[in-house]
């Protein structure tokens, strides 16, 4: 259990810093536009709002996608943390380990989200549910509008329309997400050469006790 428990940790502290920004955000601030703070000038804001679908805002347009997208979370979860124990104990590189365990915080804090706030927290139920339970409503706040402004007339299609680049509203369980898939791609090489190394060192443990054994 010590191989592993830290990791768990770094998960579960993922999932009280995301939890406890989301109560800041519906406690103290009023929903959409008129409720903005912004942070850093006009491209880093505070923008509350109700994600009833997956990730920056993304949905599922059928009409069991929310139960089918809570349920994926948390089969998700399981194989995620099973994955820790097991290549915790493998003494797989610990970046590694704090990776999974930054997507498996991030996962897990947007499933509490989807499966309790229909039912504890007023008017965050999806429309029209059969059951506020897995079908609450994700509560994101993270705004990067970083450019605003128009597409040349030149460009086909879309030329004289306004765009923002970066418009999708996030929480801090899609940034652990984010990023702990991010580490582990920028990293993969360093992660690889670890296990290989760790795989060379069995062997070669396994050898020697193979030749002691005979020598007695």
């Amino acid at each position: 259990m010590k191989k592993y428990k830290k990791y768990y940790l770094v998960a579960l502290l993922v999932i009280l810093i995301d939890q406890a920004s989301k109560m800041l955000v519906h406690f103290n601030m009023e929903m959409g536009p008129l409720g903005e703070v912004n942070v850093l000038g006009d491209w880093f804001r505070l923008h509350y709002l109700l994600n009833p679908g997956m990730a920056f805002g993304m949905q599922f347009d059928m009409e069991f996608g929310k139960l089918i997208l809570t349920l994926f979370r948390i089969v998700a979860s399981g194989g995620i943390a099973y994955a820790i124990a097991y290549l915790a104990r493998r003494k797989a590189h610990w970046g590694f380990l704090v990776c999974l365990a930054m997507i498996l915080g991030g996962a897990l804090g947007n499933v509490i989200d989807s499966v309790f706030y229909g039912v504890l927290i007023d008017g965050n139920v999806i429309p029209n549910s059969p059951t506020p339970w897995f079908h609450g409503r994700v509560i994101d706040m993270l705004y990067f509008p970083m450019v605003s402004s128009t597409y040349p007339s030149w460009v086909p299609v879309v030329g004289g329309n306004h765009f923002i680049f970066f418009s999708p509203v996030f929480n801090i369980a899609d940034s652990a997400i984010f990023l702990g898939v991010l580490f582990i791609l920028v990293f993969q090489k360093k992660f690889s050469a670890h296990e290989e190394e760790q795989k060379a060192a069995t062997e070669s443990l396994e050898m020697n006790r193979e030749i002691a054994g005979k020598s007695e």
